[in-house]
């Protein structure tokens, strides 16, 4: 018998790519999933993206029934349902800590009262804050959160005790939280709480750290997904990027099929229990590049990003994976290249519909003095 998995969130972006996987690797898969408006739309409906294969059922991470319905007979889980965005975080407070601090507590009570083998729980970048620094000579630099003084001054880059520029290095895992946002205080909940339960109950569980995933299915009319698809819906729209601050901010970019197999690499892979790891390309790629290789490979070239010079508290200047320690362990190792991640999104942009809610979103920030 094929181990049944349970994905929660998993009739979205990154969860219902998991499925896929999984169902190729022969595994059972069903999903548990509010069908969240600003993901799915109003009409909340089974997606047509989501494989037949695939139980779907109907339900709230933080309704113990719907858990306990969820989890019967349950080999493994992986717990993806979570309220995402750094920016809308810091004024939903409330909302972002019942999905994602209390849905995480209410899965974790039922699985004390029935214990699964494994569980992988999706973590984010956001918890690091700034990502690691070198100064010119070579050494190590931990920076904290630039001031707002600062970033009024359109002073965005980080410097050392001498006024030399701080380079981004690869960031690691043991590189301590910095928390700027309640969205990244709840992933960082969201992993410990699984991996403390996990310990004390025998379940074998492992956090998984993700960097900036783009690929088909994301949600183009949420203004708070990734940066990527934000960039591909004002395109469609035929309106050009907008980048905060200058552009020259560095994020990795990873690929959702990356993310996929790493995930089904850490359910099949006994030494993860117990452990955390970055799942990114290893790659930095400047915000300003990224938004121009959209709209190029989009056809929309002439659209050249709009460099507001603006900024949003709570916002990182660079911070890009060092994935060591998932080579090691996991034996991954990303397989889609920014090239060919760009040229199929594209492919599945044709057609697409999108609402630009992006001005909505920074209008809402602005109001609150959150973004200037």
């Amino acid at each position: 018998m094929s181990q049944h998995v349970l994905i929660t969130g998993g009739a979205g972006f990154i969860g219902s790519h998991l499925a896929d996987e999984l169902l190729a690797k022969g595994y059972r898969v069903r999903v548990l999933d509010n069908l969240a408006p600003q993901v799915h739309g109003e009409d909340a409906r089974r997606p047509d993206y989501l494989d037949p294969q695939v139980e779907l059922l109907i339900g709230d991470v933080c309704d113990p029934a719907a858990v306990r319905n969820a989890l019967r007979g349950i080999d493994a889980v992986y717990h993806f349902a979570s309220a995402v965005g750094v920016g809308q975080s810091m004024y939903e407070v409330v909302h972002y800590t019942r999905v994602n601090n209390i849905g995480t507590a209410v899965l974790l009570e039922a699985l004390i009262e029935k214990p699964v083998e494994q569980l992988v729980v999706a973590s984010s970048m956001s918890l690091y804050g700034e990502g690691l620094y070198r100064n010119p000579a070579g050494e190590t630099r931990i920076v904290g959160e630039r001031s707002l003084e600062q970033l009024k001054r359109g002073e965005w880059e980080w410097k050392d005790t001498d006024g030399s520029v701080l380079q981004p290095a690869p960031t690691p895992e043991s590189k301590a939280p910095a928390l700027a946002s309640v969205y990244a205080l709840s992933k960082l909940d969201q992993e410990r709480l699984c991996l403390m339960i996990g310990r004390a109950y025998g379940i074998k569980t492992s956090a998984l750290r993700f960097f900036n995933a783009y690929g088909p299915r994301q949600a183009l009319s949420n203004p708070y997904t990734g940066v990527l698809a934000i960039f591909a819906s004002r395109l469609i729209n035929d309106s050009p990027p907008r980048i905060f601050e200058d552009g020259w901010q560095q994020r990795d970019f990873v690929s959702v099929y990356d993310i996929a197999r790493a995930c089904r690499l850490a359910l099949e892979t006994p030494a993860a229990a117990g452990e955390v790891f970055n799942i990114g390309s290893g790659q930095a790629y400047t915000v300003r590049d990224i938004a121009q290789r959209v709209a190029d490979v989009m056809g929309k070239e002439q659209l050249a990003p709009e460099i507001t010079g603006k900024y949003r508290v709570g916002d990182i200047r660079h911070c890009y994976a060092d994935i060591t320690k998932a080579r090691s362990v996991l034996g991954y190792s990303p397989q889609v290249t920014l090239d060919q991640g760009l040229a199929e999104l594209a492919a599945w942009l044709e057609g697409q519909a999108a609402v630009d809610r992006v001005a909505q979103a920074s209008a809402e920030l602005s109001a609150r003095g959150l973004a200037l």
